[in-house]
């Protein structure tokens, strides 16, 4: 799974990246470290608008749910479920690309972790990248606010992420610069996403 990651590239950085251009009204917060269950606002390109980066935050709230407490259990969304769990089904049309430029994950050194060793893990090059994601927009029936939020899509872990992530051997889907007008498309399916087999770099932190 995952609920810590990283993004530290400035505006110019990601624009160039993803070739697409923050929304004026928002300010990007870069941090060596967003945990999820803080539910912070993130960088996303959304398949309704793929020429412009937006924040979003992190914790899906169904269009249906009643109030936020839903989110922190929608962190994250299985790759095999998305279709099913009432969470997400209705949302699945709902495609984003999630930028980042690392995440973090613990390996437990024994049998009931309570010994773990933390790993930051990026692509070799240090570059920014994409999680797949789905997304969801919700008003605040209180207040009239409406809350645009995401969840990050995982897949069964790859050799080195199986490694580190020894217990439930998850890890985020991560996008190639090739497939990530191929995620946005709503019509593909999600499936075909995967397989994870991503060159990456684990260094301990």
């Amino acid at each position: 799974m995952c609920f810590h990651s990283k993004q530290g590239k400035d505006a110019q950085t990601l624009e160039k990246r993803f070739k697409a251009k923050l929304k004026s009204n928002d300010l990007l917060v870069t941090a060596d470290r967003f945990n999820g269950f803080t539910f912070p606002k993130t960088p996303v390109i959304t398949n309704q608008n793929k020429q412009e980066i937006q924040l979003f935050n992190w914790g899906l709230i169904p269009s249906w749910a009643k109030d936020e407490s839903f989110r922190a259990s929608t962190l994250n969304a299985r790759i095999e479920t998305i279709t099913e769990l009432p969470s997400f089904k209705n949302h699945v049309k709902n495609r984003c690309l999630i930028l980042v430029d690392g995440f973090y994950e613990w390996k437990w050194l024994d049998e009931k972790g309570k010994e773990k060793q933390q790993y930051l893990i990026s692509l070799p090059n240090d570059e920014p990248f994409a999680f797949a994601g789905i997304y969801s927009e919700w008003t605040n029936k209180n207040t009239g606010e409406l809350i645009q939020t995401y969840s990050i899509i995982t897949t069964e872990a790859n050799p080195l992420m199986a490694e580190i992530h020894n217990t439930k051997k998850r890890m985020p889907i991560i996008l190639t610069p090739q497939n990530e007008n191929d995620w946005l498309n709503e019509n593909i399916n999600p499936q075909i996403f995967k397989p994870c087999n991503i060159h990456l770099k684990a260094t301990v932190v």
